[in-house]
């Protein structure tokens, strides 16, 4: 067996489990925090008053507009300069869950803004408060708009994570780095890691397809009930 390979093989079960370990746990918290974050952004921005949505736009303008490694770097090693100590796991969570909600709340805000106006007076002549045109007749419409670009940024996050290893978070890349650091074999490690990251994508985007199909079907069916 050639020793590239060999060397890979030993290296596979490391590298899986810091992915399943802490890769996966990391996108998942971190995206569903990020999203619940996103949403309270949009909303404030389209319903919040005056100043809460000059605030909302602050923090989106200055997230979208930063480095996320910067982002990670200012939480991990600047943000002890001032007393405040986080360990790697929480820096890394705390940094990709205000990464997620500022780019997520403008495609959630996107894809309320697209459900047509029409919707909302029809609603509103029908007594219902705003609450429930949003709940019951908005957010529907809105969901099926947000899908896909929500599933692509979901799947990016997951290779975004490997910069979690600037601060010594043990996922995918830093494990390939640890092994690399003794081996002397950086090409095939990362590639390897490489591999894996591609792996775990190929089956995200897999689900993203089954779950963009089963929200064509509810639109499809949505409109033939009308």
């Amino acid at each position: 067996m050639p020793a590239w390979l060999s060397l890979m093989l030993d290296a596979f079960w490391p590298l899986l489990i810091a992915g399943l370990q802490f890769t996966v746990p990391l996108t998942l918290i971190s995206f569903a925090a990020g999203l619940l974050l996103a949403f309270a952004v949009a909303m404030l921005r389209l319903f919040g008053p005056r100043p809460i949505v000059l605030l909302m736009r602050f923090y989106v303008w200055l997230i979208r507009g930063t480095p996320l490694l910067v982002q990670l770097f200012i939480l991990f090693y600047g943000l002890p300069s001032i007393g405040i100590v986080l360990d790697p796991l929480p820096a890394a969570l705390i940094g990709f869950t205000l990464n997620v909600g500022a780019y997520n709340s403008e495609v959630i805000r996107g894809a309320i803004e697209a459900v047509p106006k029409g919707q909302w007076e029809a609603a509103y002549s029908l007594s219902m408060t705003r609450a429930q045109v949003l709940s019951r007749t908005v957010l529907p419409q809105a969901a099926r708009v947000a899908v896909p670009p929500l599933s692509n940024a979901f799947i990016a996050l997951v290779k975004d994570t490997s910069l979690a290893a600037v601060l010594t978070v043990p996922e995918i890349f830093q494990a390939a780095q640890r092994i690399a650091a003794v081996t002397y074999e950086p090409m095939i490690l990362y590639t390897e890691a490489a591999l894996i990251y591609l792996l775990f994508s190929s089956v995200l985007s897999a689900l993203q397809t089954r779950l963009e199909k089963h929200f064509g079907q509810h639109a499809v069916f949505a409109e033939q009930q009308r």
